[in-house]
């Protein structure tokens, strides 16, 4: 992408307080604020900006019109293995939390869980969710349906969303985590470009009439592309459906009614916790040793990048966020 204004600094501290009263300007209340402000906050100390302080403002726009409304979140359904957790229409950050907290619960306890959150928005990096699993010893498989606003391979209207589907395993060292959206761009990040005036990279959307386009509002109009060609595509397909579980519909609506499927579980159902561990360490060693591209980089695991740009910006204690993001949320948050 191209084009956009400057960005500023700020600490931590103050990039968690933006959003934390800019959330809590939008209808939260404090701890719901500060759970969300957490994940926000972990989506920019991973260099993921374009689901962090600018997320706040798009949250916000939408909770504040008067059509928004949600409800408490409950489990409508549950049996020792199971629940499904009914969101409300509140914001996926708080119902994923909901989900995942009790998906771990059960887990932890009994071995295994299926957790299905129904009627939800904007799930958030589902690695979230996956850290908090693995931090528990257990392995977890993650999908997420959304809106259709991304066309199948070889199609040019939407059809799914970017769905994002994550893997996590528990290991002595870092855990292995692999989450990924399956379109060729995020949805916020081309909300990002057209809230900072840039252009978006060719062959990642397409307008209205289908025609190829750089233009963040066609391509919000219109579609965009699927990750992968026809494997990425399947495997949004499938992540629509394992979504549709959670008794959604199979293409929600609208940006809104999504479902979130969390299945747990403990490694020592079959084996030793501590051997599994070992194992997935090993293995993570053996990826990491392997030889590069001749000029290439050193191979990386999954999450090695997000944990290392983690440890930096906190250690640094600097978050980049644009101006034109800072000045609003400043604004907002008073």
């Amino acid at each position: 992408m191209c084009g956009g204004g400057p960005n500023m600094k700020v600490t931590v501290i103050e990039a968690r307080r933006l959003v934390n009263h800019t959330m809590q300007a939008c209808g939260h209340d404090v701890v719901e604020s500060a759970a969300i402000a957490d994940h926000l906050i972990d989506c920019e100390l991973r260099g993921l900006s374009y689901g962090g302080l600018p997320r706040a403002l798009s949250v916000y726009e939408r909770t504040t019109k008067s059509s928004y409304s949600r409800k408490p979140i409950n489990i409508s359904h549950e049996t020792p293995l199971s629940a499904l957790v009914d969101g409300g229409n509140t914001i996926g950050y708080l119902v994923g939390l909901r989900a995942a907290e009790i998906a771990i619960e059960k887990a932890s306890e009994h071995g295994m869980s299926v957790v299905g959150a129904r009627d939800t928005w904007h799930t958030g990096m589902l690695s979230y969710y996956a850290e908090m699993a693995a931090k528990q010893d257990l392995v977890s498989m993650i999908a997420s349906n959304a809106s259709p606003n991304v066309a199948p391979h070889g199609g040019t209207e939407g059809r799914f969303g970017t769905n994002p589907v994550s893997f996590g395993f528990p290991s002595t060292d870092d855990p292995v985590i692999w989450d990924i959206g399956t379109s060729a761009i995020m949805h916020g990040e081309v909300v990002l470009a057209g809230r900072l005036g840039q252009e978006l990279p060719d062959g990642v959307a397409f307008d209205l009439e289908g025609h190829p386009t750089r233009s963040p509002d066609q391509a919000l109009q219109g579609a965009i592309a699927a990750w992968g060609g026809h494997k990425g595509s399947g495997l949004a397909i499938a992540v629509q459906l394992l979504g549709a579980m959670c008794a959604v519909p199979a293409m929600p609506k609208d940006m809104f009614g999504y479902g979130c499927l969390f299945v747990m579980m403990r490694p020592d159902l079959l084996m030793s916790m501590e051997a599994y561990k070992a194992e997935v360490a090993g293995y993570a060693a053996d990826i990491r040793s392997t030889r590069p591209v001749e000029g290439g980089s050193p191979v990386r695991m999954p999450f090695d990048r997000s944990t290392a740009e983690r440890r930096r910006r906190l250690t640094e204690d600097s978050i980049e966020v644009p101006d034109l993001v800072h000045a609003r949320l400043a604004e907002i948050a008073g």
